[in-house]
């Protein structure tokens, strides 16, 4: 054995590792947590700082020795018994194999060195772990090895892999769910526990062995691990929040420049929150598959426009384009509040009577979805129903231009045209910018700028980025304003928002159809908490009539139940109250000035 290793370093060529080890180095990472301090997703490079062994339970790093190299800390870099077999075995071969294999020539491996099976590289793999051994101490070598073993599902290193699978930080990992980490690493595809949880339960119970073996733990700890059933997610907790922190990687970066050293992002998204949003998401997309609902985006604002959640499609590993930003579609009758808005302000109320009837302008005549009209209704009504010959003459009469600048105004960034049309909502818009305008109805009339980062700080601590609130600007005033969260309650209790209704909440929305069935929403919000929901395909395709009442207000329905329960909100805020009528004040008219007397003139003296 002696004599083949030192051929094999003999045979190094002049820029080896022999003499000094280049420096370990590794990308800076950027890391973005949920208002909690929950792990969302991580950018930059894949390998995490060391692990922190004082911070994780010993049977932690005990799994992985057990397993994978139980004379780690007796030898000094390699095993000579084991290579010695192994290497006989290469030559015999013509060609290196993986195997026996030290967890320090794993990490030289790791560090500097490619994945060649080839006899020269495994002698590289030697000189490296002698030297690795000889400059840092076993602590550091088995901190840096689990930072960097890949784990599968995209999960490098011993914290990524204990979020990716259990949701939670290696600090809280049980002995049971330990060994099936250290048990992933012979194969991350055969032994994953979410796609192989047999295979992984076979492994899971030889590392336990192990371990009662190397005296990690007792037999009555290892029987106590095998009869857990710990909870393995099946697709990582934090997958749905990938399309935010997307959305933030780039802002970040604008505002920081490429790091180099890690930096923490800490953000406004409620995980939680989000995590019911997709599930919400998925499940009604699978329900309506068969009428053409192929894709779903939902964002979720809280009154000051804080994003709690953002969900841009049903599956972000099947392509993260991201709908909730980036889809521009037509908003449907979810466009109408934005035309009664600007009714409101020129004088018109909720109770003034119109008629359903035919109608039309500039030779274009809207049809409405059921085959008949309705007559004499209030505006109320016909908001609750979402007429279309009423709005679509309402914005004529009042202007669309003022429709438009109202629109703009609430938080609308997008080109709306103004032909007659615009009224039922062909514009194009962003499910983002639709819950950045109806957040304004919700939290009191007031123009918000929706936002996902807080803090971004160095991971030592030293803050380089905080938002600052900026001052809010009155977007739409009362009455104005209370006459239209009254329009937009009664479309929840009795008009066609009535599937998205929760029980027991203030709640107030509309929804919206395409009138090619192209495009379907539900928008609406309570005292705090904003949602608007997207449903339809990326081909732009006809869906069979869904319409706003259906996929997007079960989705609606569904994240609200849950999001009610955990997100601050309370009753829908009235707005300031309107100003005072400016009555003049009299000016008093002063006296006028008594008359001066005035002298008799008289003869001059002779």
């Amino acid at each position: 054995m002696i004599a083949l290793f030192a051929a094999a370093a003999m045979a190094l060529p002049p820029t080896d590792f022999s003499s000094r080890l280049p420096p370990i180095t590794r990308e800076a990472q950027i890391t973005y947590v949920d208002r909690s301090g929950a792990v969302i997703g991580v950018r930059g490079g894949k390998f995490a700082p060391p692990v922190d062994l004082t911070r994780v339970p010993s049977y932690v790093p005990a799994a992985f020795v057990s397993i994978e190299d139980r004379r780690f800390y007796e030898h000094s870099g390699f095993d000579p018994v084991g290579m010695a077999r192994a290497m006989i075995a290469d030559l015999e071969k013509g060609k290196a194999r993986e195997g026996a294999s030290t967890i320090t020539q794993q990490l030289a491996r790791n560090l500097y060195l490619s994945a060649d099976q080839t006899i020269e590289r495994k002698a590289d793999e030697l000189v490296i772990a002698v030297k690795l051994e000889q400059t840092y101490s076993k602590k550091q070598i088995l901190a840096l090895y689990l930072s960097r073993v890949y784990f599968g599902s995209g999960a490098y290193g011993l914290e990524a892999a204990s979020q990716r699978y259990f949701n939670k930080p290696a600090a809280k990992l049980t002995v049971r769910e330990a060994a099936m980490l250290a048990g992933i690493l012979k194969s991350p595809t055969a032994y994953d526990p979410a796609d192989n949880p047999e295979k992984s339960a076979e492994r899971t119970k030889l590392v336990l062995d192990a371990m009662v073996e190397t005296g990690a733990i007792s037999e009555a700890e290892r029987d106590k691990a095998m009869a857990q059933t710990p909870k393995v997610w099946k697709q990582a907790p934090n997958a749905p929040a990938q399309y935010f922190v997307d959305w933030l990687d780039g802002q970040t970066r604008a505002t920081i420049g490429n790091p180099r050293q890690d930096i923490v992002v800490e953000t406004t998204l409620d995980l939680p929150a989000e995590i019911a949003a997709s599930d919400a998401a998925k499940a009604a997309t699978a329900k309506f598959a068969k009428q053409g609902v192929s894709q779903a985006a939902v964002v979720s604002l809280d009154g000051s426009g804080r994003v709690r959640a953002m969900v841009g499609g049903v599956d972000y590993a099947k392509g993260p384009f991201n709908r909730a930003i980036d889809a521009h579609r037509q908003a449907g009758s979810a466009w109408k509040p934005f035309v009664y808005t600007a009714a409101m302000e020129s004088g018109r109320t909720p109770d003034l009577m119109v008629v359903d009837e035919p109608v039309t302008i500039n030779g274009w005549s809207p049809h409405n979805v059921e085959p008949t009209f309705m007559g004499q209704i209030t505006l109320e009504t016909a908001l609750a129903h979402s007429v279309n010959t009423v709005a679509a003459r309402l914005a004529d009469e009042v202007g669309r231009d003022n429709v438009a600048a109202v629109a703009h105004r609430m938080g609308i960034v997008s080109p709306i045209n103004t032909d007659p049309a615009m009224a039922l909502g062909t514009s194009l818009v962003t499910p983002f910018e639709m819950a950045q305008a109806y957040d304004t109805f919700g939290n009191g009339g007031y123009r918000i700028s929706a936002y996902g980062i807080e803090r971004i700080r160095t991971a030592s601590g030293q803050v380089l980025f905080q938002h600052k609130p900026q001052l809010a600007a009155l977007a739409v005033a009362n009455p104005p304003l209370d006459e239209m969260q009254r329009m937009m309650r009664t479309v929840m209790i009795s008009g066609t928002g009535t599937h998205a209704n929760v029980p027991g909440y203030d709640l107030a929305g509309k929804t919206g159809t395409t009138s090619d069935y192209k495009d379907a929403w539900f928008c609406g919000y309570t005292g705090g908490i904003t949602t608007v929901v997207w449903t339809g395909r990326d081909d732009a395709k006809p869906m069979l009539r869904i319409m706003g009442a259906s996929a997007p207000s079960e989705i609606w329905h569904a994240y609200m139940a849950a999001a009610l329960k955990r997100l601050p909100n309370g009753p829908i805020p009235p707005g300031p109250p309107p100003p005072l009528p400016v009555v003049p004040t009299p000016v008093e008219t002063p006296p006028a000035p008594e008359p001066v007397p005035q002298a008799t003139p008289t003869a001059p003296a002779a």
